[in-house]
């Protein structure tokens, strides 16, 4: 005899307003979540807890010989929870995405979904209310993480990050694990480059129009490859700036972006592989993009359908710096992590003001999840 299926409305999206204290104090109010979500992201793999200290003393040395000014941060936050793990996550740059960036109409909007495949990630979201000195922004982050990867400031811009395409060395899905190892390697020997989150964070902390934060973007020295989709509160303030090292090409406008580097851009040297490829084909990224640059702006996450919702898939977002509209959803696996995925939390909707005052509703009341 079969057991009846009980509806569960799913849990809200918290609002942590850190101002005071930023990342460390939002680590120290979520201690428990932010030890379970390590947990999370360190389970599929076998034995990976067991060398979680080593894995964090290669990553503070890289972190020390970087530009990031957030080590301090990341040192109180390792001393929160005991088995490591902090100091690795906070230097790890591993996320696939989707991004779009539109300028049309009067609010030009940013959407995006992250992707990664490890557990945790859908459930354990939150939202940070954080100032480091140019004004008030929203970060969608995780108790423990120094940088952005997803941020909305009121008046200001809105921001994320995609992660380009791997540099290939060799041939061969049969040795993509090596070129992996060996961009790693080059990371290393690199000094005083900003890790991508880091910067990201540092534009939200110090620029106050969408113009200066284009500039640090552009000029400043990034470690690895990064994809930065950015539109600020007026119209055509709207473009999407990729990054090699020093080398920066920004494409202005409305630009839908996953993996690779954009069709639209110039040829680049070398060979190219985009992420997710080796997970669900060659032509994965391209078919994304391609997905989310159709889709005309109208119903909250319409766009929110397959190819850029996948198994992957771990939270989607939409924000807008004109309004300060942001909504946040949290997704996890269904049954196999590489299969599809179901919704883990109530829709966030809310509007946050220059001033930090968050109106509107904090979550959708009537998502109900089968169990």
């Amino acid at each position: 005899m079969s057991t009846p299926a009980i509806a569960m409305a799913l849990p809200a999206i918290a609002i942590n307003d850190v101002r005071q204290g930023g990342p460390p104090a939002h680590a120290a109010l979520k201690r428990a979540q932010m030890a379970a979500l390590r947990d999370a992201c360190f389970s599929p793999l076998p034995g990976m807890r067991a060398v979680a200290p080593v894995l964090d003393r290669v990553s503070a040395a890289w972190l020390r010989r970087s530009a990031s000014p957030y080590l301090d941060e990341i040192a109180a936050i390792a001393k929160l929870i005991r088995g490591g793990g902090v100091w690795f996550v906070n230097a790890a740059y591993e996320w696939g995405c989707t991004a779009r960036v539109d300028d049309g109409g009067a609010a030009p909007v940013l959407w995006r979904t992250l992707d990664w495949p490890f557990p945790g990630l859908g459930r354990h979201v939150e939202v940070a209310l954080q100032d480091g000195g140019a004004g008030v922004y929203a970060n969608v982050t995780w108790p423990g993480a120094v940088g952005v990867l997803t941020a909305v400031a009121p008046g200001r811009f809105t921001a994320a990050i995609n992660q380009a395409p791997l540099f290939r060395r060799t041939s061969g899905a049969a040795l993509v694990a090596c070129d992996i190892a060996l961009n790693a390697a080059d990371t290393w020997r690199r000094d005083g480059c900003w890790p991508a989150a880091h910067l990201l964070r540092h534009v939200f902390d110090t620029c106050t129009t969408f113009e200066d934060a284009v500039t640090v973007l552009t000029e400043a020295r990034v470690a690895r490859p990064t994809l930065y989709s950015i539109a600020g509160p007026q119209p055509s303030q709207a473009c999407l700036i990729e990054r090699n090292g020093a080398e920066s090409v920004v494409l202005q406008g409305s630009f839908a972006i996953a993996n690779d580097w954009h069709p639209d851009g110039p040829k680049r040297s070398g060979r190219w592989m985009p992420r997710g490829a080796l997970a669900r084909g060659l032509d994965d990224s391209e078919r994304r993009r391609r997905q989310l640059g159709d889709e005309v702006p109208g119903v909250p996450f319409a766009w929110l359908r397959d190819p850029v919702l996948n198994g992957f898939t771990r939270i989607a977002v939409e924000a807008s710096a004109a309004t300060g509209e942001l909504r946040v959803r949290g997704f996890e696996p269904a049954r196999r992590w590489w299969a599809e995925v179901v919704p883990a939390t109530a829709v966030l909707e809310v509007v946050v003001a220059r001033d930090g005052t968050i109106r509107g509703a904090t979550s959708s009341g009537d998502d109900r999840v089968e169990a």
